[in-house]
């Protein structure tokens, strides 16, 4: 397996495997994932858009990864926003790159890719934080959560509820560069909900 950068056209070009392989990990209903499609296909016009895929020796997707500059204006970023207090949103939000999708086939996890290519993407992000949302889970038995925690990530807010999703999530961060300190328990906006 080789892990590669894509260019938004790259993810483009792939649109079907990368809608493939997030369905397989999230466990999704076909219809949710024809909508992912646009939004994938807006995502990729952001700023600061990073995405890398891991790809097998015959060039299938066994997992990809991709984030942008998290700004006023989009959807994900106002809603954690709205839930943040003033000095909160500066330290997180003033200039955050935002994990949006990080996804390996069921059939190719355990086996580090997932590790491989948070690294390569926290390492080509812009910005002094990252953030990223996962479903709330085990911390001990979920791979995403402690996936997360190995890379110093700290629970930002807790039990969060996103509209139209019914599933509680937990917001996390950490600081940037990559090779940087970990964000301690006691930066702002470390809270609950």
């Amino acid at each position: 397996m080789r892990l590669v950068p894509w260019q938004p056209d790259d993810m483009l070009r792939r649109l079907d495997d990368v809608v493939g392989v997030y369905g397989e990990a999230m466990g999704y209903r076909a219809e949710l994932l024809q909508t992912r499609r646009g939004y994938i296909g807006a995502h990729v016009r952001r700023a600061g858009f990073r995405a890398v895929a891991t790809l097998t020796t015959d060039g299938h997707l066994a997992g990809f990864g991709y984030g942008y500059v998290s700004g006023p204006g989009q959807w994900w970023h106002d809603q954690v926003r709205s839930a943040l207090d003033e000095p909160a949103r500066r330290y997180w939000l003033g200039s955050c790159f935002e994990v949006v999708e990080l996804h390996v086939r069921p059939s190719a996890q355990g086996h580090g890719i997932g590790a491989r290519q948070l690294r390569a993407l926290l390492s080509m992000a812009d910005g002094s934080t990252v953030l990223l949302s996962t479903p709330e889970a085990d911390e001990q038995r979920s791979r995403a959560w402690r996936l997360y925690r190995r890379f110093g990530f700290v629970d930002v807010l807790r039990d969060f509820i996103f509209p139209g999703d019914e599933r509680a999530f937990a917001i996390l961060g950490r600081e940037l560069p990559l090779a940087s300190r970990p964000a301690t328990e006691d930066a702002p906006g470390t809270v609950g909900i």
